[in-house]
């Protein structure tokens, strides 16, 4: 073997070998090695919140939402007063039990209630949206109920519609031979009409709670196929064979 041979021998092997390969960095310190998930990894089975979770938000949502509702809004206070009719000598108690009845019809009509924004001290659309009139079939008595949130100013309105109606029956009592007479006067109230704060927070319960439940009756099904998940480690053939 030749000089010129021995020398050739290392670089037909360069040749032959191709580029080499170049290691792969090592990972410095503030950077990670990327991982890379293997296809037939299993995946970890979804957790979903248990049916009755809807039922409890909705219970607590609707209590918070009707305690909030009762704390902020005002409260309002209630006051009666009542007047009764009575029949003259030319007429009969059935006579006064039918003009109770008719009398209670316009006593929050514009003509009543235009004489009593004076003394009632509010306008006439006040008067109309807080006063109701109510009969009894039994008796001949009109009931006129004020709402208002001021106890002494609901007390004034319910008090100023009995007076007006007064005054309204009399102008007519020549024909009707009937008479309103003022049976019982107005009180200032001493508590509130309208719902507490805990009474609203458990209507607001209830009635969060009641969606809750029909949210759950709505609410879409698992179906087998999702309920059968493969354990980790587990291979997919298992899977299949669980359907």
């Amino acid at each position: 073997m030749t000089e010129s041979t021995v020398q050739s021998a290392p670089a037909a092997r360069h040749l032959t070998d191709g580029p080499r390969a170049e290691p792969a960095p090592e990972p410095g310190p503030g950077r990670l090695p990327r991982l890379r998930r293997r296809a037939d990894a299993p995946r970890l089975p979804r957790r979903s919140l248990p049916a009755w979770s809807l039922l409890a938000a909705g219970v607590v949502a609707g209590g918070l939402l009707g305690g909030g509702y009762g704390l902020l809004r005002t409260p309002q206070y209630t006051a009666t007063s009542y007047v009764v009719a009575v029949p003259t000598e030319k007429s009969d108690p059935a006579a006064a039990l039918g003009f109770a009845q008719a009398y209670g019809r316009v006593a929050t009509q514009l003509a009543v209630l235009e004489g009593a924004q004076k003394t009632a001290g509010v306008p006439v659309a006040t008067l109309r949206s807080g006063v109701r009139a109510e009969t009894s079939p039994d008796a001949p008595m009109v009931s006129l109920t004020a709402t208002s949130p001021r106890p002494a100013k609901a007390a004034a309105m319910a008090n100023a519609v009995s007076q007006a109606l007064t005054r309204h029956a009399q102008t007519a009592g020549g024909d009707t031979h009937v008479e309103l007479r003022e049976f019982a006067r107005a009180t200032r109230p001493a508590e509130a009409s309208s719902a507490s704060a805990p009474v609203t927070g458990l209507v607001g319960a209830c009635a969060g709670g009641l969606l809750g439940a029909l949210a759950m009756l709505v609410r879409p099904r698992r179906t087998p196929a999702e309920r059968a998940v493969p354990a980790p480690g587990a291979p997919a053939g298992d899977a299949r064979g669980l359907l």
